[in-house]
């Protein structure tokens, strides 16, 4: 089966304390590059193999070698640079907890890519499991959501299309040297879309000079122009969902507002938040064209709580109304630390959903 797989999953994992403890001594300066390297391979060796044991045919390497899903890809390119700006994000959390957010990335020069960012990090995945070994890569449109045209220096680029064209280049070497390595499965993680399906964060981006109703569309144009030359046997998948920081959200509505473009994007399949009510209905779903895949983002990786099987048979059911049931799949809504914070909830935790994943996917599906 092409990916996407009937039980699948998002992609990063919760950094195991040894792992932890070795980013701080190096970070602290008392252990060597190598030393935090060693101490990423045994922890990627082990989070393999207990994707494996869950039952799942794509495995990631937990993004044990990020400190956060789309920082270390994008600064990876020379002239994006991460920075706190005064563009804040509120993140939260249950029982009215809220956290913020500074971090941004901004274009200072010409984007190119000088090296390849992540072909080692997936080279060592695949040499570690015999199942699919998935890469999985933030898309450049939430870097420019995230303050519009003033993140892109007008005296670097005044065209903001030779920004798209530059970083769209670079995009496509990435994915050329990962397709000689022997990637097949890709996916490209973009939160702009469900972020654009709330309202508040639709103003804010009015406030920004730019218009929401139009992003979506120029959005799935960007990504699509990313894997323009992806060998064909490549699968590829794109991620969206409304913010994942220590069991917080960023953003709530359905996909309504964005459905008609984002499901224009020239991808294999879609993963969709669905585990809460924040993400709507499944009716959008009407949009999806004949033979694209949804995987729906049933389980939470926000709470410990592990969901109830029947529950999970009847939302696939409900959505099957508006996608074929052959063409749906099952996953938890996103990652289970897209930071090297974590969600809150234990590796056991962790495990247990991923098992739950394959077990309902092979009840449903066979």
């Amino acid at each position: 089966m092409k990916p996407p797989f009937r039980a699948d999953h998002v992609g990063s994992l919760l950094r195991p304390p040894e792992l932890k403890q070795a980013r701080e001594e190096f970070k602290g300066g008392r252990i060597p590059r190598e030393k935090l390297q060693e101490a990423e391979d045994r922890a990627i060796r082990k989070a393999v193999a207990m994707q494996e044991a869950a039952g799942l045919q794509s495995v990631t390497d937990g993004e044990f070698r990020r400190a956060f899903w789309h920082v270390d890809f994008l600064t990876g390119f020379e002239g994006i640079v991460a920075t706190q700006g005064q563009y804040a994000l509120k993140f939260h959390g249950e029982g009215g907890a809220e956290s913020e957010t500074r971090s941004m990335m901004v274009v200072t020069s010409k984007v190119k890519r000088t090296r390849p960012v992540m072909v080692d990090h997936f080279r060592f995945l695949k040499n570690t499991t015999k199942e699919t070994a998935k890469l999985c890569i933030p898309a450049p449109t939430y870097l420019h959501m995230r303050g519009g045209r003033r993140v892109v220096n007008e005296k670097v680029y005044p065209d903001v299309e030779e920004f798209w064209s530059d970083i769209t280049q670079a995009y496509r070497q990435e994915i050329a040297d990962l397709a000689a390595a022997g990637l097949e499965y890709l996916q490209i993680d973009d939160v702009s879309f469900a972020c654009l399906c709330d309202e508040g964060i639709r103003a804010q981006v009015k406030r920004d000079g730019e218009d929401p109703a139009k992003l979506p569309a120029k959005y799935a144009s960007v990504i699509s122009g990313l894997l323009k030359d992806k060998p064909k046997d490549m699968g590829v998948t794109m991620h969206t969902c409304r913010g994942n920081h220590a069991s917080m959200w960023m953003a709530e509505g359905g996909y309504d507002a964005v459905a008609e473009a984002v499901f224009q994007t020239e991808v294999d399949g879609f993963f969709l938040e669905y585990d809460t009510a924040r993400a709507g209905g499944f009716e959008p779903l009407r949009f999806v064209p004949k033979g694209k895949k949804v995987v729906l983002g049933l389980i939470s990786t926000k709470k410990p709580q592990l969901e109830d099987k029947g529950a999970l048979k009847r939302r696939v059911e409900e959505a099957s109304r508006y996608v074929a049931l052959e063409n749906l799949c099952l996953s938890p809504q996103c990652g289970f630390a897209s930071s090297e914070v974590g969600n809150k909830l234990t590796e056991d935790d962790q495990r247990r959903k991923l098992a739950l994943v394959a077990e309902t996917a092979s009840e449903i599906w066979g």
